[in-house]
Order: C-alpha cells, then sequence, then structure tokens
C-alpha cells in the first residue's frame, strides 16, 4: 500500500509535465480563453439581429403572397440597433441572479417584457417622427416566442464561447498537429460554423444590396434584401472555402495571391449552380441579365471586386472562428459568459 501511494505522486508529476511540454513547445505562455470580447459580441449580435429580420420577413411573405424565393428584408440601421439592443439584452439577462429562487418571474414575464419593449422600439425607430405603428397581438405572441428564445437558447448558447488569443505561429502548431486522423483541431463544431457563415451571407447581402439602392435610386432608408436560400448558399460556399484555406496556407503554405483565383472560381460555380437549380423552381431572387458581362443571368464579372473582398474576408473570419471554441464548464453559464 505504501509502495501504491509513493508512485501515485511521481506519475502524476510526469504526466502533468508532459502535459504542459505539449502545450507549450516553444516555451511561450499560452494565454487562458476568456469569454467573447465585447467588439466580437456586438458584430455578431447585428448579424444574429439582421438574420431575424430576414427570417420574419420572409416567413411573412410566404404566408402573404406564396413566393418561392423566400425574401427577407433588414438594413444597416436595423443592424446597428440589434448591435445595441442584444447588447442591452445582455446586461438584463446578467440580472438574473437578482430573482434567485423565483426563476419563473424573470423567464417568463421580466425578460419577455423587457425585449418586447425594445422590439416595439426597433419596429417604430424609423416612423417615430410621423406615426407610431400599432403592433398587432400575433406581432406580440411572435415576440413573446422570440424572447423565450433569447432567454433559454441564444444566451446559454453565447455564454459557452470562449475566445483563446493566440499568435499565428501557435495557431498553425495546433492545426499542424490535427487528431488521430490527421484532421485539424476546430474549436467551434461545424455546424456551429455553418450557421455563422450562413448568417454572415445575409449580413453580406443586406448591406450589398442597401448600398446598390442608395447608389442606384438613392433610397436613404437603405432599406436591404436577400433570400432564405442565400442562407445555404453562402454556409456551404463559406464552409468549402474555410477547408480550402486550412489545406492550401497552413497544410501548403500557400499564400493570399495564390489561393485568391481558387476562391473565386469556387465562389462564382457555386453561385452559378444554386441559381441554376433554384430557377427550375421559380426560387431564384437574383437575375443579372441586365448587367454587362453575366452569363445565363447568374453570374457577372460586375461583382468580381465584390468577391474578391469577400474571399479576403473570409479568411478573417476563419482565422477569429479557430481561436474560439465551445466549452461546458456550468461556470459559464452562471457567469453569463462575460467577463
Amino acid at each position: 500500500m505504501a509502495s501504491r501511494w509513493r508512485d501515485h505522486p511521481r506519475i502524476s508529476a510526469e504526466e502533468q509535465k508532459a502535459a504542459q511540454t505539449q502545450q507549450e513547445p516553444s516555451g511561450e505562455t499560452a494565454e487562458p480563453p476568456r469569454g467573447l470580447p465585447r467588439w466580437m459580441r456586438l458584430y455578431f449580435y447585428g448579424m444574429h439581429g439582421v438574420t431575424l429580420d430576414v427570417l420574419l420577413s420572409s416567413a411573412q411573405g410566404v404566408l402573404t403572397y406564396r413566393d418561392p424565393k423566400l425574401v427577407g428584408f433588414s438594413s444597416p440601421y436595423l443592424c446597428v440597433m440589434h448591435s445595441l439592443t442584444h447588447f442591452a439584452l445582455e446586461k438584463i439577462y446578467s440580472q438574473r441572479k437578482s430573482f434567485r429562487g423565483r426563476p419563473a418571474v424573470f423567464h417568463l414575464v421580466f425578460y419577455p417584457s423587457v425585449y418586447v419593449g425594445l422590439q416595439i422600439l426597433i419596429g417604430n425607430v424609423n416612423t417615430l417622427a410621423e406615426q407610431v405603428r400599432v403592433v398587432s397581438g400575433a406581432q406580440l405572441a411572435v415576440h413573446y416566442i422570440l424572447s423565450l428564445y433569447f432567454c433559454q437558447v441564444f444566451h446559454r448558447g453565447l455564454s459557452c464561447l470562449r475566445y483563446r488569443p493566440c499568435r499565428s505561429s501557435e495557431l498553425r502548431r495546433r492545426l499542424g498537429r490535427g487528431d488521430s486522423r490527421g484532421r485539424p483541431p476546430h474549436g467551434l463544431p461545424g455546424f456551429a460554423r455553418f450557421l455563422f457563415f450562413g448568417m454572415h451571407g445575409f449580413l453580406d447581402e443586406v448591406l450589398f444590396t442597401s448600398v446598390f439602392s442608395l447608389v442606384e435610386k438613392s433610397d436613404r432608408t437603405l432599406r436591404g434584401y436577400t433570400s432564405v436560400w442565400s442562407f445555404l448558399m453562402y454556409g456551404s460556399c463559406s464552409f468549402m472555402v474555410e477547408k480550402l484555406y486550412l489545406h492550401l496556407h497552413f497544410g501548403r503554405g500557400w499564400g493570399t495571391w495564390r489561393r485568391l483565383p481558387i476562391y473565386v472560381c469556387l465562389v462564382y460555380t457555386w453561385e452559378f449552380c444554386w441559381g441554376l437549380v433554384l430557377r427550375q423552381f421559380d426560387a431564384c431572387s437574383w437575375d443579372y441579365s441586365h448587367y454587362p458581362h453575366n452569363f445565363m443571368g447568374l453570374v457577372t464579372l460586375l461583382y468580381l471586386p465584390g468577391w474578391l473582398c469577400l474571399s479576403l474576408y473570409q479568411d478573417v473570419l476563419s482565422n477569429v472562428l479557430l481561436r474560439i471554441k465551445c466549452t461546458d464548464d456550468p461556470a459559464c453559464e452562471e457567469n453569463g459568459g462575460v467577463k
């Protein structure tokens, strides 16, 4: 017994030393993971709010017009408002400890009341100078359901995310090690990254179309539009571009300008294939026939500068997502994920 007791500390110390050597192969002290930075949360809040705008407006269009294009609307103004209101809701959610012993009051009454009030304020942000818009009972019901989603799913899920700042050299080492099958490790699961890329596609199209409306039609409301089908198109395409980035940059050491033509070819092929399939069901929401250098109205070289910029920005997004991971620590949800 005494021999077994003496051997245990020695083995634990060796294992701890080996683990420390594996985590710090270059002698650098890695910074521990922390909650998502404020700028990152505000960025995600605006993108998430635009996604809800598009989904709700497209659902309303389907119920009213039976349009298979599933077109939804939002604007940069609403994006900013969503960032601010989501941030305010984050602070409200962090006060749930004050309702300890009465969680139902917070989750079913207090938080939904604040949420509904903020959504009514957003809905009237463009009409306050003219006429206050009356909210129907159906809209109140939708807002209440969304408040339960925010309280029970959104905040809890976001609180499980941790951001680990690290240098490119450390990130390259982690990706180079891979797992037992040689695959690079990811902080976020593939489905979560797909959702992020899809929501970011909504944001990209809303911003792009709102700027075009301002330039072509002098529309100062900056109302932009996109389609629910774009969520699937952008999510899957960005997911594939990320795979190419990991393989070409970290695996083969290709530079940006060497990867960029491959990105653009994939983007144009993806847009053409999706458009060709959707057109068979009268569900394609874009038509470039009136633009120069188009092919079948589904792709056009006029948008080449935009695709180049988005392809470059895709690498930036991938680098950020590689530094985020999910955690199951109960203390994270207790603290609201904000530090």
